[in-house]
């Protein structure tokens, strides 16, 4: 294989080898997953806890971490330079799609239960699936293929379970926003782990 073609591969890679960004972008990816690991904490704890919280707030609650995943995403598309560009067009398109989702939630809180479930678990999943398909090739993959198995099984459970009441939907978005964040910030620890960064 040539090297013009392993270069070609390289570039639309949707990995992220963290040996290829410098210490400027591995730091600008640990923040952003550690910014929405502890949003995602935080707004899962006040879902579990605020137990009278109406729909119209519970609808403002997920948009608003809907939209600050998806704004972190974008963000880390645009400022990766190191990163392949399939990687960072990934991280744009399914930046965008959240981010989108998140508005409408918050221009559209009383809306119905039925139309806000299938909101989060659209969401989830698309956030899963770009976990997945976007990973790492450091020690931090488990943790990236551990993330977006996380986000697709909470999105299916939201959209194929009987969500027929705001608690259930509360309790499991809760649930499953905290078992996130966690993950998310173990990611933000481990990512790029032992590697000083590229000089570029």
């Amino acid at each position: 294989m040539s090297n013009s073609a392993e270069n070609g591969k390289a570039v639309f890679a949707l990995a992220i080898d963290p040996g290829r960004l410098t210490g400027r972008e591995l730091t600008s990816i640990r923040v952003a997953f550690a910014v929405s690991g502890l949003v995602a904490i935080v707004i899962g704890t006040i879902l579990l806890v605020w137990t009278e919280a109406t729909l119209a707030v519970i609808a403002v609650l997920f948009g608003l971490y809907f939209v600050i995943s998806g704004v972190v995403r974008i963000a880390r598309g645009v400022t990766s330079s190191g990163a392949g560009a399939g990687s960072r067009l990934l991280n744009v398109i399914f930046g965008l799609a959240v981010l989108v989702l998140g508005i409408y939630a918050l221009l559209n809180p009383e809306g119905s239960l039925a139309v806000l479930g299938l909101l989060v678990g659209i969401v989830w999943i698309v956030d899963g699936a770009a976990a997945l398909v976007e990973y790492s090739t450091d020690s931090s993959r488990w943790v990236g293929i551990l993330l977006g198995v996380v986000g697709i099984v909470a999105g299916g459970i939201v959209l194929f379970a009987p969500v027929e009441t705001i608690g259930v939907l509360v309790t499991i978005g809760g649930i499953m926003l905290i078992i996130s964040g966690l993950v998310q910030l173990v990611r933000a620890f481990t990512f790029g782990r032992g590697v000083t960064g590229s000089a570029a």
